[in-house]
């Protein structure tokens, strides 16, 4: 048995603020059960002083990503996301009186999901420097899109086979069917994901997967 500390198993017995805010203001993925973990972030956010009312947090990981995503929440929780970001991950896992060395990826994803959120509440609000939406910074947005199905990135799973961005539109085109069971909340999810970017006037997802036979 990896040698937890007494902090690590309470916040993973009784972890706080579970669940899922559900007028969120920003919400972000990070990770993927394929590779083992996954975690899910919500925010809500006082427009006027930043401050983060309100944060939860989904795990679908070890006893170690639910603990520092619970002492994350309890961290940050109160704080204006100025000050949340600039939590480093070696911050949660002191919180936690440490982590096991290889554990310590935990709360690398526990920072890197909150900082998502925290990049996009900015985002919606212009509070980012205004970068253009390139190809590059397309494909990481999208590389957070699951599949419900599978839990994996559209990416990942080789359901994204063309993407452009040009003149403030964006094309996406996903090898599923517009019938496909799952096509509207993928659909659902890469619009929350792209269609606050200031430069972007359009997302079109297209479905061009070939129906079964």
């Amino acid at each position: 048995m990896l040698p937890y500390s007494k902090k690590v198993i309470e916040h993973f017995k009784h972890p706080r603020n579970v669940g899922e805010i559900k007028d969120a203001d920003a919400v972000a993925m990070e990770g993927s059960p394929a590779c083992g973990d996954m975690l899910k972030i919500s925010l809500k956010v006082n427009e006027k002083t930043h401050v983060i009312t309100d944060i939860k947090f989904e795990s679908f990981g070890c006893a170690s990503n639910i603990a520092t995503a619970s002492i994350l929440t309890e961290i940050v929780k109160g704080r204006t996301i100025e000050e949340a970001e600039k939590i480093s991950w070696k911050q949660a896992a002191e919180e936690l009186g440490g982590l096991p060395p290889v554990k310590m990826h935990c709360a690398v994803l526990a920072v890197d999901a909150l900082r998502s959120a925290i990049e996009q509440w900015k985002e919606k609000h212009g509070l980012v420097d205004k970068k253009p939406t390139t190809p590059d910074v397309l494909l990481r947005k999208l590389r957070n899109v699951l599949n419900p199905l599978t839990g994996a990135s559209i990416v990942r799973m080789q359901l994204l086979v063309n993407f452009d961005v040009a003149d403030g539109v964006i094309i996406i085109d996903l090898d599923l069917t517009p019938d496909h069971k799952f096509a509207a909340h993928i659909s659902e999810e890469i619009h929350e994901k792209l269609d606050h970017l200031w430069d972007i006037k359009e997302v079109r997802v297209n479905f061009v997967g070939e129906p079964e036979s």
